[in-house]
């Protein structure tokens, strides 16, 4: 067995076409292990866990390409030649006769009346073209992160002064005019419109609404840090009057984590001055109810809430399944009587940020605070992301998991070891996850936790363990993966498969406060 490696200096490839090169490598003849990544911090760290880090890999840079390969010789060589094909092959289904252009500018020339641009650079490139887009009157989805939030507040400024929408950057999620954009679920079309400051968030709030049998009119996200005092809920306002004038939108769902509270002001009072639609606000963990409720808002306290709200609005509420409180007691008791007494600790491995933090939220009502590398309360922050501790809930959809690397509802390698990491730890208790389907979404997420979670359960059998594993999937039956499908591959390996993230944290919350109460231990 060899280990090669191989650095190619400045030669910058996708995140998402790197990760399906790495896949491509790692199962061909002779190949042990492969990594194919941009040399950045984080990416180093997982090939040091895998044991393909070596002196060169050390020395590359954010911009150098590396290649580590780990198996037969012969395997790792025919591996090298075919490495070319497979970084330059086409994934468009394009023939090479068909014109794809490569700039905004000869876009706008074949197609002079578009008027909508998704931009997916390095951060580093993504105001340029952000403002090549706006200039041209083009509303943006600005799907790049790492742009700094001076060059977010400009661009913001720009397109608000010239009635544009700026969505992002860091904005994953929308739907315009039935259009789903970026990682956006097939829902229902409807009367409610969506704004948010929350891509998974959002994502949750409307397969909810399609479940419940009610649709979806609008969705526009404005990047995560649009609601901060220094971008000042820009896009969120531009939002809320596109949706205000919208004739096929008659509800309105905002979702954000908490605002800075001189936004959530502004934004209230716009809501209250300006807005004639009914209006459901979800500050995932912020806002007082009475002042949303003061404005001439419904107050909702998570995402699962806002859904229900909205779909009583529009008529429907009968379709989603809720999880009654005593079903949920009945459940954690019997499952936390099945533990250990060293089994005391709760981890999630989230691929949805909001997400991860509403489950902290719900979980904190049942063990307290817990440590993560987005936490509730900053005295928690981990000091080494990758490595959980006690109770701990990872985003790891966060900048610092995604640079250089694609977002892990696409790839899901890196919570993969974390899984097999975590759920090898005697100490743990409940595992919790997120599957979030849909366009953009990896093909199978569930099938690639299904055969981790039938492993890991068996391991923990034989050395007289019980692993807990709960999971809810963002999706609906009509992705391309079935949210139907993805829930039974779960529960045909034992796991717990909740009707919303909140439900699921729930239950989480629950089974490690009973396996760790003096009940339990008497």
């Amino acid at each position: 067995m060899v280990l090669k490696t191989v650095i190619r200096r400045g030669e910058y490839y996708d995140s998402g076409r790197l990760m399906i090169v790495t896949r491509t490598i790692s199962k061909l003849e002779g190949i042990i292990d492969a990594a194919v990544q941009m040399g950045t911090a984080l990416n180093k760290e997982a090939l040091k866990r895998t044991g393909l880090l070596d002196k060169d890999s050390e020395g590359a840079s954010v911009d150098d390409l590396m290649i580590s390969m780990k198996g037969t010789g012969e395997g790792v060589e025919s591996a090298l030649v075919q490495l070319d094909a497979l970084l330059n092959q086409s994934s468009s289904g394009l023939q090479d006769s068909e014109y794809r252009p490569k700039t905004i500018d000869s876009a706008l020339k074949a197609e002079p009346g578009l008027n909508f641009a998704i931009i997916s650079v390095p951060g580093r490139f993504a105001k340029n073209e952000a403002m090549k887009a706006l200039q041209k009157g083009m509303h943006v989805l600005l799907f790049s992160d790492n742009v700094s939030i001076e060059e977010e507040k400009e661009l913001k400024t720009f397109a608000v002064s010239h009635g544009l929408l700026l969505m992002g950057p860091d904005c994953g999620t929308a739907i315009i005019n039935n259009v789903p954009l970026g990682f956006a679920n097939k829902v229902r079309q409807g009367n409610i419109g969506v704004v948010g400051a929350a891509g998974t968030g959002m994502q949750e709030v409307m397969t909810l609404i399609h479940k419940h049998g009610a649709g979806i009119s609008q969705a526009i996200g404005t990047g995560g840090r649009d609601l901060s005092v220094t971008i000042g809920g820009a896009m969120m306002l531009q939002g809320l009057k596109a949706l205000n004038s919208d004739k096929n939108t008659d509800i309105i769902v905002v979702i954000s984590k908490p605002p800075a509270p001189e936004v959530s002001d502004k934004i209230l009072q716009f809501i209250k001055d300006e807005c004639r639609k009914t209006i459901v606000v979800n500050f995932v963990g912020g806002g007082r109810p009475e002042s949303i409720e003061a404005c001439g808002a419904i107050s909702a306290s998570t995402l699962e809430e806002a859904a229900l709200r909205a779909s009583e609005l529009a008529g429907h509420a009968n379709g989603a399944p809720r999880m009654a409180e005593e079903d949920l007691d009945r459940i954690a008791r019997d499952e936390a009587k099945r533990l250990n007494a060293g089994q005391k600790y709760l981890r999630g491995l989230y691929s949805g940020g909001t997400l991860c933090y509403e489950s902290m939220l719900i979980v904190r009502d049942f063990v307290g605070d817990v440590y993560s590398n987005t936490p509730l309360n900053k005295q928690m922050k981990l000091l080494d992301s990758a490595a959980p501790c006690k109770h701990t809930c990872l985003d790891l959809g966060d900048d610092e998991f995604t640079a250089g690397r694609a977002h892990p509802m696409l790839d899901t390698t890196l919570r993969e070891q974390l899984f097999e990491h975590e759920a090898s730890d005697p100490n743990v208790a409940v595992i919790l996850l997120d599957i979030v389907i849909g366009y953009g979404s990896h093909s199978d997420p569930a099938g690639v936790f299904a055969d981790l979670v039938r492993k890991h359960k068996e391991n923990a059998r034989r050395e007289g363990r019980h692993l807990i594993v709960i999971s809810s999937v963002c999706g609906t039956e009509e992705d391309p993966q079935n949210s139907l499908t993805q829930e039974r591959k779960l529960q045909e390996t034992g796991v717990i498969v909740m009707p919303s993230n909140a439900a699921a944290a729930r239950l989480a919350g629950k089974i490690v406060s009973y396996a760790n109460s003096e009940e339990r231990r008497l």
